[in-house]
């Protein structure tokens, strides 16, 4: 009986002791998580999509073979951050839209929110891509990977999401298609309500605020310089978008 009992008991605590085992596992595979997806929106906000892994997993303290057991492939991982970030964006537009009464305060909270936040740093390329002639795309010559840190000058027309292959978070399906969209469609609504009120130059699109969401933030090792070159820089072009007495 009381080697029964002890079996019994040596059973419970070995039931005990495997839950307090997986337990601290299921708390480090949350941390690696989190340690993954901090360091991939600084690794990708630095250098682009066109980032490797390698340089992810290196920022996070971690295997690389760790990043890949949460992502299976890189263009899965493009995708969360990709989405966040425009989920981000979308909801500080929303916040600016629904909070300010006046045009230009809405327009010009979104864009200084959204700049000290760094998410344009981060938006996918399909985003980003402005609807121009396609041989002044083609003869530019630049990658579509490492537009979020392009300076690159804005086109005549709107923005209009231009599917891409070439691009990994340009993969994203129906649903970044969705998301894209809506942040398309309140940062439309910003600009049409500064343009209507007279104080957005006429010729300012949707993909003009968005190009300044995404060079606005240059990527400075010192985080007090960055933040007083990314607000001077914004305020140099909220000038130039600003419409003018004529």
């Amino acid at each position: 009986m009381g080697g029964t009992m002890g079996g019994a008991m040596n059973a419970a605590g070995n039931g005990r002791g495997d839950t307090s085992r997986t337990t601290p596992l299921r708390v480090d595979a949350q941390r690696n998580l989190e340690h993954v997806l901090r360091a991939a929106r600084e690794v990708f906000g630095e250098l682009g999509y066109g980032a490797p892994m390698e340089d992810v997993a290196r920022r996070a303290r971690v295997g690389v073979g760790t990043v890949y057991r949460r992502f299976p492939s890189k263009d899965v991982l493009v995708r969360r951050i990709a989405e966040e970030e425009t989920s981000r964006l979308t909801e500080q537009a929303r916040a600016a839209l629904g909070q300010e009464d006046e045009p230009w305060s809405a327009l010009s909270r979104f864009l200084r929110t959204s700049v000290a936040s760094g998410a344009g740093r981060l938006l996918p390329p399909q985003v980003l891509r402005v609807g121009v002639a396609e041989e002044q795309t083609e003869g530019a010559g630049f990658d579509e990977a490492r537009v979020p840190q392009q300076r690159m000058q804005p086109g005549a027309g709107e923005l209009r999401l231009v599917p891409g292959e070439s691009s990994p978070a340009a993969s994203a399906g129906a649903d970044d298609d969705a998301g894209a969209s809506a942040l398309l469609d309140v940062v439309g609504q910003l600009v049409e309500r500064a343009r209507a009120a007279g104080e957005l130059r006429a010729d300012v699109s949707v993909a003009d605020v968005l190009l300044v969401i995404a060079t606005a933030a240059p990527s400075l090792p010192d985080a007090a310089q960055q933040a007083a070159a990314s607000a001077r820089l914004l305020d140099i072009l909220l000038e130039g978008l600003r419409s003018r007495p004529s």
